[in-house]
C-alpha cells in the first residue's frame, strides 16, 4: 500500500461536514464501539466523509508484549493468529464505512507494533478493507496534511489541514494545549492543526497577522483542534493503570468539522470553519 502524507479530497461549493476521529483503540473492551457506530451511522446517513488521526487499534495483547494484560483483550481475539483476528474482525466491522473513510494514519500504539512484531497493521487493514470492499482508503501518516479543495467551476478555494497523532503528555492543566503551541511555531500555510494522542477534547482558535501580496494586512484564523478517544479506562475510579497514574476521566468521542465557502469581502474566496463535539 503507497503511503502519502497528503491526501487530497475534493468537493463542490458547498457546504461540507467531516467527522474528525482518532484513538478508537477498537480491539480494546474498553472501546465504547456503540458510541462509536453512532457516530459513524450519523456519517453514513449524511454520506459524510470520515478521517481517522491514529490508534485506530490498541494492539497490546500479542506475544512478548510488556504490556498486555488478560483483562484488556477480547475473546474474538484471544487466538493464537492475534494480529491477524484483529485485522479480520475489523475489515468486517468497518466494511459498511469503508467508502467514507478518506484516509487512516498511524498513532504510537500502531508504530509500536511495527518496531516490536515487524508487521504494520495499517497497512494490513487499509489493504483487505479495500479489497473487500472495493473502496479507496488511503494510507496516511503518523504527520501529514489534508487538502480539503472546494470548486465549482467559478469558485475555488482550499481549507489544509495539518494532522498529527501527537506527542508529550496531556497535562493535568494544560491538557495537550502546549502541543498546539509547539506545532503553531513549526507549521505554515495549515487552516486548522489537528492532534489526538492525550484523548482530551477541544477547539481554540489562534488568530494571526500576515501581508498580502497587495502590501495590504490582514488577519486570519487558524483552528487548533484535538480529538478524545472511544476507550473509557477511568470507570469508577477504583483501580487499573489509568487511576494508578493519577489521571482524570477522560471525554469520549470525536469532533464534527463544519466547512462553509462562501465569497467574502471584494469578492475572494473564503471558508467558514469551526467543530462542535459529537453527541
Amino acid at each position: 500500500m503507497k503511503k502519502n502524507n497528503v491526501i487530497r479530497i475534493e468537493k463542490n461549493w458547498e457546504e461540507t461536514k467531516v467527522l474528525l476521529i482518532s484513538d478508537l483503540h477498537w480491539d480494546n473492551p474498553k472501546c465504547d464501539r456503540q458510541l462509536l457506530k453512532k457516530h459513524l451511522d450519523e456519517a453514513l446517513k449524511g454520506n459524510h466523509d470520515v478521517l481517522i488521526n491514529g490508534d485506530l487499534f490498541c494492539l497490546m495483547q500479542g506475544a512478548y508484549d510488556p504490556r498486555k494484560s488478560k483483562s484488556d483483550i477480547r475473546e474474538e481475539h484471544n487466538v493464537a493468529n492475534y494480529f491477524d483476528a484483529i485485522v479480520n474482525t475489523a475489515v468486517e466491522w468497518f466494511a459498511p464505512y469503508a467508502h467514507l473513510i478518506k484516509f487512516i494514519g498511524y498513532g504510537n500504539h500502531e508504530t509500536s507494533i511495527l518496531k516490536r512484531q515487524e508487521t504494520d497493521i495499517i497497512e494490513r487493514f487499509v489493504t483487505l478493507l479495500n479489497y473487500k470492499c472495493e473502496s479507496n482508503v488511503r494510507v496516511g501518516g503518523y504527520g501529514g496534511w489534508v487538502r480539503i479543495h472546494f470548486a465549482d467551476g467559478v469558485n475555488s478555494k482550499s481549507f489544509n489541514i495539518k494532522y498529527m497523532h501527537g506527542f508529550g503528555g496531556g497535562g493535568a492543566v494544560t491538557r495537550g494545549t502546549i502541543q498546539h503551541n509547539r506545532m503553531s511555531v513549526n507549521v505554515e500555510g495549515a487552516d486548522a492543526i489537528w492532534m489526538g494522542h492525550v484523548h482530551e477534547d477541544y477547539e481554540m482558535t489562534y488568530t494571526v497577522e500576515f501581508l498580502s501580496n497587495q502590501d495590504t494586512v490582514l488577519q486570519r484564523d487558524i483552528l487548533m483542534i484535538r480529538t478524545s478517544a472511544y476507550k473509557e479506562e477511568y470507570g469508577d475510579g477504583s483501580k487499573g493503570w489509568h487511576i494508578e497514574r493519577g489521571a482524570s476521566p477522560k471525554p469520549i468521542g470525536g469532533r464534527w468539522l463544519i466547512l462553509k465557502p462562501y465569497r467574502g469581502k471584494n469578492e475572494t474566496r473564503q471558508i467558514q470553519a469551526y467543530t462542535h463535539k459529537t453527541l
